[in-house]
C-alpha cells in the first residue's frame, strides 16, 4: 500500500427524516400510469427527488423550467428532503413509494443505499440506451469517475448502468474548494484582542472559545455562544483535524490501514468536544437543531464562531452583517494538522457531488423522456440554464462568455433568502443534474457573486491555503471494505459510530464517554471488523490510498 497523505472530517449528522407521497410519471394529461405515458404523447410529468437535506425551491413552475419544457417537453415536479438523507433513500424503496428520478450524495450510506437499490433491481438499467445520448455517456467514462467510485457505483453490475455522477469536475479549473474551516466574526474577535490567525493550535482554539464566554456577550438579552454550527451538527466536527490524520481510516505505520474510531487521537478529539459542551464552549443545541433555527442564531448574531464551508456561512450571515458593518466572519488559523507536514498542500477530495439513477417507477416512453431532459441538462446549454437562468433574460454571452444582466444582478444581490432566485428557477436542484462541472472551462463562474464576496473567498484562500491544494485521485479504504463478506454485518454497527461519539460528547464524565466509545469498539470486533479489515487492507496492497484528508 502506498501512502497518500490526505484530510478528511467526521461528519455528525443526527437528522429526523420527513417523507412525503411521491407521485409517478405521469403524461401530459396528468393521468397517472406508472411511468408509460400515452402511445403518441410526447409531454411528461417527470417526479424528481433531491436527496439533500433542507433544499427547496420554487411554489410554481419557474422560467427555467418553462425552456426545459420547451426544450424535452418534461414538466417537473420536485420532493425535497427534509432530514436524513440515508434515512430517505432507504425509506422510499422500503415503502415503494417511488420517485422517477432520484438524486443524491455520491458518498456515505446515501450512496449505499442508492448502490443497494441498483444489485436489488430498483433502478432502471441504461447501458442499451446510453449511446443514444452523449452527455450522458460522457458523465460516467471510466476516464471521468474517481477509481475507486467507478468501481463501487458505475462498473459494478456485469456490464449493466444504472448510475450517473454528476459535478465531477470536468478539468483541475473547475474543481471547487468550499473553504471549510472555522470562522469567527470579526467585531467580536477584536473586542477580547484576539489575532484570528493567531490561533493555530488546539490549545489556541480553546483559550480562544474561553475568552468569548468569559466576555459574556449578549444579542437582544440573549448570550453568544462561543462555537456553533448548521443543523444537526453541521459541521463542528471538523476540529478532529488537530487530533488525528482526519480521513476515516489512518495510516498504522506498516503498510495497513485502521478506522480513526480506533486511534487515540479520535478518544482526545471526543474528550475535548466533551470538554467544550462541559465548560459551555459550544451550543448544546448544535447536533439537534433544525437549519431555520441555526440560521435564525446565525441572524440574531448569537454564534461567535462557526464552523462550516465559507459560502454557506457567508449566505447564512449575509442579513446579520448588512445590518452590522463589521461584524463579518473571517477564517481562524490556518489550524494544526495532526501528522501533517506544515508545508503541505491541503488535500482534498474534489469529486462529483450527487449520483442520479431512475427508478422502477418509470417505464417504457417514460425513460425515454427522463433520459432525453437528463441529457439536455448534461449539455453546455442545460448546464448555464440551470446554474445562471434564461439566456436573454437573466443574462446573455459577451465576448465568448456568460454575464449576467445588470437588472437581474442586482435584484438577486439583495435576494438575502435565495427566494427570489428559486423562483426564476435557480438553485431548485436542477444544478445535480448537468453532467460534468464545467463552471470555469466552458462557463463563467460565479456569473451572480458579488465583488466583496468574491474579494472575502479569496482572502480566505489566502489565509487557510498558503500552500495551495492537492486533488486526491487515491482509493478511499471505506469504498472497499463495503465489498468485504462480513460487510452486511458489520454495517449496522459502523453506522452507529456518529451518534456513539454524540453519545460520549454529552456523557457526564470522560470516564463514561470513553465507556460508550470502547462499548462500540467491541461489538464492532465482534461483528466483523478485523477481518473485514484484513479484507480492505489486502485489496489496497500496491494502491495508493487516502489517509489524510481534509473536509470538502
Amino acid at each position: 500500500m502506498k501512502r497518500v497523505w490526505s484530510k478528511g472530517v467526521s461528519a455528525l449528522l443526527v437528522s429526523i427524516m420527513v417523507g412525503g407521497l411521491l407521485i409517478s410519471c405521469t403524461n401530459s394529461s396528468g393521468n397517472g400510469d406508472n411511468g408509460e405515458g400515452a402511445e403518441g404523447e410526447n409531454s411528461y410529468k417527470l417526479k424528481i427527488l433531491h436527496n439533500w437535506n433542507g433544499s427547496n425551491g420554487s411554489d410554481a413552475m419557474t422560467p427555467v423550467e418553462e425552456v426545459i419544457k420547451e426544450k424535452t417537453g418534461v414538466t417537473l415536479e420536485w420532493e425535497y428532503t427534509k432530514g436524513s438523507e440515508t434515512e430517505k433513500v432507504n425509506q422510499i424503496f422500503a415503502t415503494q413509494d417511488l420517485p422517477d428520478i432520484y438524486t443524491g450524495p455520491a458518498w456515505g450510506g446515501e450512496l449505499d443505499g442508492i448502490i443497494k437499490a441498483a444489485n436489488e433491481g430498483q433502478l432502471v438499467d441504461i447501458s442499451d440506451k446510453l449511446k443514444d445520448y452523449p452527455n450522458l455517456s460522457k458523465s460516467i467514462a471510466e476516464e471521468n469517475v474517481p477509481p475507486a467510485l467507478y468501481e463501487k457505483a458505475i462498473d459494478a453490475y456485469d456490464g449493466k448502468k444504472y448510475l450517473l455522477l454528476q459535478n465531477q469536475p470536468a478539468t483541475n479549473e473547475d474543481g471547487m474548494d468550499w473553504l471549510y474551516g472555522f470562522y469567527v466574526r470579526k467585531d467580536i474577535a477584536e473586542k477580547v484582542g484576539v489575532d484570528p490567525q493567531s490561533v493555530v493550535t488546539k490549545d489556541d482554539f480553546y483559550n480562544f472559545l474561553k475568552k468569548i464566554k468569559d466576555a459574556n456577550l449578549q444579542e437582544n438579552g440573549q448570550p453568544v455562544f462561543p462555537l456553533g454550527g448548521f443543523s444537526n451538527g453541521w459541521a463542528v466536527g471538523i476540529g478532529n483535524t488537530m487530533f488525528y490524520p482526519g480521513a476515516s481510516y489512518v495510516d498504522k505505520g506498516d503498510g495497513t490501514v485502521e478506522h480513526n474510531f480506533f486511534t487515540k487521537g479520535y478518544e482526545e478529539y471526543t474528550l475535548f468536544y466533551r470538554k467544550l459542551v462541559e465548560e459551555g464552549l459550544l451550543d448544546p443545541e448544535t447536533f439537534t437543531q433544525t437549519d431555520p433555527i441555526a440560521k435564525e442564531k446565525i441572524n440574531q448574531g448569537r454564534i461567535a464562531i462557526l464552523a462550516a464551508h465559507y459560502p454557506a456561512i457567508l449566505d447564512a450571515s449575509k442579513e446579520y452583517v448588512s445590518s452590522h458593518p463589521g461584524s463579518d466572519y473571517i477564517p481562524l488559523g490556518p489550524l494544526e494538522r495532526a501528522d501533517v507536514e506544515p508545508d503541505r498542500p491541503v488535500d482534498l477530495g474534489i469529486q462529483g457531488n450527487n449520483v442520479t439513477a431512475i427508478t422502477k417507477n418509470c417505464k417504457g416512453a417514460c425513460v425515454d423522456a427522463a433520459l432525453k431532459f437528463l441529457d439536455f441538462m448534461a449539455s453546455d446549454e442545460g448546464f448555464m440554464l440551470a446554474r445562471y437562468g434564461v439566456q436573454g433574460v437573466h443574462w446573455d454571452m459577451k465576448d465568448g462568455k456568460p454575464v449576467a444582466n445588470q437588472e437581474w444582478f442586482d435584484k438577486f444581490s439583495t435576494d438575502t433568502n435565495m427566494k427570489l432566485r428559486k423562483n426564476e428557477g435557480i438553485s431548485i436542484g436542477l444544478e445535480s443534474l448537468t453532467g460534468l462541472d464545467r463552471i470555469n472551462s466552458v462557463a463563467g463562474g460565479d456569473i451572480w457573486a458579488e465583488q466583496e464576496r468574491l474579494d472575502a473567498m479569496e482572502n480566505a484562500r489566502k489565509i487557510l491555503r498558503p500552500n495551495g491544494i492537492h486533488v486526491i485521485t487515491a482509493y478511499n479504504p471505506g469504498d472497499v471494505i463495503t465489498k468485504a463478506p462480513e460487510w452486511e454485518m458489520l454495517k449496522p454497527s459502523m453506522d452507529r459510530m456518529g451518534d456513539a461519539w454524540k453519545e460520549a460528547v454529552f456523557a457526564k464524565s470522560d470516564e463514561a464517554a470513553m465507556s460508550i466509545i470502547n462499548e462500540l469498539r467491541e461489538q464492532l470486533r465482534k461483528t466483523g471488523y478485523d477481518k473485514a479489515m484484513q479484507f480492505t487492507n489486502e485489496n489496497l496492497k500496491g494502491k495508493d490510498v487516502v489517509t489524510v484528508q481534509m473536509p470538502n
